[in-house]
């Protein structure tokens, strides 16, 4: 079977614990969403944690995505990939609007989910911001393990919000997450999302959420344990600034130490240019675009195999390119 890029459409789990879903019907020219839709996840072989199925993506042919990665692994991510990490795509990009304000919280590294829950992977993240508002990233201090228990077990909001640096953020910058940074989002923020492929977040604030935090918050692992997967050592306002910035015009957008886990590239387009051939999520950020032989307005995306070979682009506009770390 000749292997072709596939327009995607939105794939929603239902029924998230936050609010939003509008922004990225708007995004994407749809109409109308649900209230607790504030996900669409692209391109994805990962589900919603618990789950069996829902947060996969299926395919035009009626095949999930996970399924026809596994039965071809070196058609859809190349040789080299395959050679070291099998079908494992090593990514899950998602489309992020937060209706509401997110719940402090932070994900855990690989090492820990490994030992403690038995996973692949652990959860860093990066986000490319496609309409701004305030983001919540790292500790403005250092905090002692009971004190940080304290603040959750009483669910003193505030003070765990404050304690996070506050950045305003507009449309082109860039905010990376490190495995166990403490994080949160505003209301009213739009954001690509890569990550790696898990749902696994330990959330330290659940009132006013649609979620039973005290029973789910902590992972199945009681919070004393969750916790100790959360970085508790301060940024500073230089370290911040390496986290949180305006992404090049054009070309990688992340920071290098975003490299080994997935990675982005911006690619304005005026006239006509190339994506370079590999397993990619494709998404076209503005303007309107023939992608292949596709014309695709903004708010399209693909999923490409690495069998595709190069796309050519054309029209005037820009694309943003995500793939998984380089084998």
């Amino acid at each position: 079977m000749t292997l072709r890029p596939v327009i995607l459409p939105s794939n929603r789990p239902a029924e998230r614990f936050y609010l939003g879903g509008a922004r990225i019907s708007a995004f994407r020219g749809e109409s109308g969403s649900a209230p607790r839709e504030p996900e669409d996840w692209i391109g994805s072989t990962t589900t919603v944690n618990g789950e069996r199925e829902v947060g996969l993506t299926r395919l035009p042919d009626g095949r999930l995505l996970r399924d026809a990665v596994e039965a071809d692994p070196i058609g859809w991510l190349g040789a080299e990939h395959a050679r070291q990490w099998g079908a494992d795509t090593r990514l899950l990009v998602k489309l992020l609007d937060a209706g509401q304000r997110l719940p402090v919280h932070a994900h855990p590294h690989d090492d820990f989910a490994a030992s403690h829950l038995g996973r692949a992977h652990g959860k860093a993240e990066a986000w490319y911001i496609l309409q701004g508002g305030t983001v919540y990233v790292g500790l403005q201090r250092d905090v002692e393990a009971t004190h940080l228990a304290d603040l959750v077990a009483r669910q003193d909001v505030d003070a765990l919000l404050a304690l996070l640096h506050a950045v305003d953020v507009v449309p082109g910058d860039v905010v990376w997450v490190p495995p166990g940074e403490l994080h949160a989002i505003g209301q009213g923020v739009l954001l690509l999302e890569l990550q790696q492929p898990e749902d696994l977040s330990i959330l330290l604030e659940w009132e006013g959420f649609a979620i039973d935090g005290p029973a789910l918050g902590h992972l199945g692992l009681g919070f004393e344990v969750a916790l100790a997967a959360v970085n508790r050592r301060a940024r500073s306002p230089h370290e911040v600034r390496t986290l949180v910035g305006a992404a090049p015009a054009s070309g990688s957008v992340f920071p290098s130490d975003a490299d080994r886990y997935f990675r982005l590239e911006r690619m304005p387009v005026d006239g006509e240019a190339v994506i370079d051939a590999g397993f990619s999520i494709v998404v076209v950020a503005g303007g309107a675009l023939t992608v292949g032989s596709d014309p695709l307005a903004a708010g399209s995306t693909l999923v490409v195999p690495h069998a595709a070979g190069a796309l050519a682009v054309a029209g005037v506009g820009e694309v943003l390119v995500a793939r998984p770390p380089t084998p």
